[in-house]
């Protein structure tokens, strides 16, 4: 592909993986406005498209391993710890992870022939974009700010596991939802955002394996380097927006990505019914 179209693709990605604003909403979107501009050729292979998905996903993978190396070092050392008996909350850390992550793998693998059917439709982004997004107002509106991650239990981070599943739906945005479930569940806001990305490095790591087998089934080494490219310029941009983001809600409210969302949504709605994007020749996904 184009250099200036795989620049996009991980600018779009870097920015918006971890920022409350689905990022796979924002790449369907994306993936929509190439094709329909035909700046893509029309017989690309489509799992083409699914490769570079994950390669950008995966580059941003590194951003967040590398903003939270001290967290995942202390969940290496504390499981290393607990295996000859001794209690440590870098164990606890990654116990909670690991059971956050579990719902999400299971309703993966249960619907995984049904989530292509839902990729690329403008109708169903528009509405989770815009849903979601006041969800998370509401959340953040009501719930309290008196529980920082020590706080968390096993409970709770079974309730953070179920709210991602919900991500598996395009536009509703896994950061954006299990922030939803963080506010609700009473956690800072910085807090809310911190287990939030810890959460998404195994369903990341997963998402990236399967691309790499597939990669190798296609042996295409253009696509390769393409992808290696596009995750690449995915890491630098994620590393910026999760340091931004991070900055921000130590200080602030949600309410900048909520007003994003619901811009975004509404607009999206809007081009769908009416007619607009019809007119254009785009097809919506209806």
């Amino acid at each position: 592909m184009p250099l200036y179209l795989l620049a996009i693709l991980a600018l779009v990605q870097g920015i918006t993986e971890f920022l409350p604003i689905s990022s796979s909403g924002h790449l369907d979107l994306t993936w929509i406005a190439f094709h329909g501009a035909g700046v893509v050729p029309a017989e690309i292979d489509p799992r083409r498209e699914l490769v570079l998905d994950v390669a950008v996903h995966v580059g941003t993978l590194g951003a967040v391993c590398l903003y939270y190396w001290r967290d995942l070092l202390a969940m290496l050392t504390g499981l290393a710890r607990a295996v000859i008996g001794r209690r440590d909350p870098g164990a606890k850390l990654a116990l909670l992870v690991v059971l956050a992550t579990l719902p999400v793998v299971v309703v993966g693998w249960l619907v995984k022939d049904w989530l292509p059917l839902l990729k690329g439709n403008l109708e169903l982004i528009g509405w989770t974009t815009l849903g979601f997004g006041l969800l998370l107002w509401l959340a953040d509106r009501i719930g309290m700010t008196v529980r920082r991650m020590e706080h968390l239990r096993f409970s709770d981070a079974l309730v953070l596991g179920l709210a991602q599943t919900l991500a598996l739906i395009p536009g509703t945005s896994r950061s954006g939802i299990t922030m939803t479930a963080g506010r609700l569940l009473g956690m800072e806001r910085s807090d809310a955002a911190r287990i939030s990305l810890l959460m998404s490095i195994p369903t990341i790591a997963a998402a990236g394996l399967l691309a790499g087998v597939e990669m190798e089934k296609m042996g295409s080494a253009t696509l390769s380097s393409d992808a290696m490219l596009a995750g690449g310029l995915a890491f630098g941009s994620a590393l910026v927006a999760i340091a931004v983001m991070m900055a921000w809600l130590r200080r602030a409210s949600f309410l900048p990505f909520v007003i994003y969302r619901v811009i975004v949504g509404g607009g999206i709605l809007y081009l769908v019914y009416s007619g607009t994007l019809a007119s254009w020749g785009w097809d919506a996904g209806l």
